[in-house]
């Protein structure tokens, strides 16, 4: 199969577990014979093209009021501003046509539309090719992409989000496939009443994670250490877990790595204030990361489509306290790998952080269990072939929709 992949951002840039899952993807696409290639966005005006580990990678500068993917938030009326053009960026498309004249693709797997906006959909389809959409995260039914808002997930689309969206649910319905990288995030889209009619599949994201030794066990009176790695921001849960942490009365320590927006790290580094047992280490080395703590904890207040960072953590023998929100309950399962926590009960994390901290023998049974509880989640080839099937079925039925 000819295959072009179309998404925000492609290595080297990296925003998130997207991007290296895509990655991932594309490249193991490859590695079974397919020609594949890659478009997606940069914020230098025209169309480039150049090779990232043998892949063919289409860079189309951003038509919009700025580029989005920086540590800077514009102003309300600003943001404002960008989301109504990116509802429909109809000067997105003369890029995308570009490219299909060039590839001629058998198919197009669509990922993150952020600044590309639904107007693909429409320039793919009438070159007659098949779409099949990946649910990474909320972007098709909330231009913040997390449907979180009043510091709570949205179970419905608020107002702003449903004139941003208007026509979304309708146009989801002529793509080939949806997929979900989870099924709570699946179960998000056919809720609001998207992709209607349209082959539905979950593929869960996988990642190598080697093993490096077997689980650190614990002995009584030890401190734990704690650690929570990830974006810097509000939807997160950071506030929470120092909030926690602090009047948790432990003896560890709370080591948290990734940054996030200026304001957001300020605001965090404040709420830390006078506590030594807490330390900000920015950005690191994932597995050194995990091998310095005893627990990773994912505090997220949003609904997350599927928590990657919970699946490394368990891959690396830790113990995860997630939140009871989104696909973080598709890989940590109470009492068995972890403890998942109610953001509506904010002590819950404390009291988890208290248990595993007091309770060596319940920390040894979960630090046992973890590794080979997400074991699905480390067989990169699993994922692979699950997306060569669901392109194989669209293109045998050339439905193009």
């Amino acid at each position: 199969m000819k295959i072009l992949y179309i998404n925000a951002l492609y290595a080297p840039d990296i925003a998130g577990g997207a991007e290296i899952s895509l990655k991932l993807i594309v490249e193991g696409m490859q590695a079974k014979g397919h020609d594949v290639s890659v478009l997606c966005l940069v914020p230098e005006t025209g169309l480039r093209s150049d090779r990232v580990d043998g892949v063919r990678v289409y860079r189309a500068g951003l038509r919009n009021s700025y580029w989005p993917f920086t540590k800077e938030r514009p102003g309300k009326l600003s943001r404002l501003g960008w989301h109504v053009r990116d509802r429909y960026n109809r000067s997105m498309q003369v890029y995308v046509r570009e490219v299909l004249q060039l590839e001629r693709p058998d198919v197009v797997s669509c990922h993150n539309l952020v600044g590309w906006s639904i107007a693909v959909w429409d320039e793919i389809r009438r070159a007659g090719i098949p779409i099949v959409q990946v649910l990474h995260d909320m972007y098709l039914l909330s231009p913040n992409s997390t449907l979180f808002r009043k510091g709570q997930p949205a179970p419905r689309q608020d107002p702003m989000s449903w004139l941003l969206r208007l026509g979304y649910r309708r146009q989801s319905r002529k793509v080939a496939a949806a997929v979900g990288i989870s099924n709570s995030i699946l179960e998000r889209f056919v809720a609001h009443g998207y992709f209607a009619d349209v082959p539905r599949y979950v593929i869960h994201n996988a990642r190598d994670i080697p093993a490096v030794g077997g689980p650190r066990m614990r002995r009584p009176g030890q401190p734990l250490a704690i650690g929570y790695i990830g974006t810097l921001s509000a939807v997160k849960g950071v506030e929470w877990l120092i909030t926690q942490f602090r009047a948790s009365g432990i003896e560890g320590s709370l080591r948290i790595a990734g940054r996030g927006r200026a304001e957001d790290e300020q605001y965090f580094r404040g709420l830390a204030r006078g506590d030594s047992r807490i330390l900000f280490v920015g950005y690191v080395n994932p597995p050194d990361f995990y091998r310095d703590i005893d627990v990773l904890v994912v505090p997220s207040l949003w609904e997350e489509p599927l928590g990657m960072v919970a699946v490394e953590g368990l891959a690396n023998n830790l113990p995860v306290i997630a939140s009871n929100r989104g696909g973080l309950r598709e890989t940590v399962v109470d009492g068995k790998n972890g403890i998942l926590c109610n953001p509506d009960e904010p002590d819950s994390l404390g009291h988890a952080i208290r248990a595993l901290g007091q309770d060596v023998e319940r920390y040894n049974r979960l630090a046992e269990a973890a590794r080979a509880s997400v074991g699905e989640y480390l067989h990169v080839e699993r994922m692979v072939s699950e997306y060569e099937n669901v392109l194989r079925a669209v293109t045998t039925d050339g439905t193009a929709h």
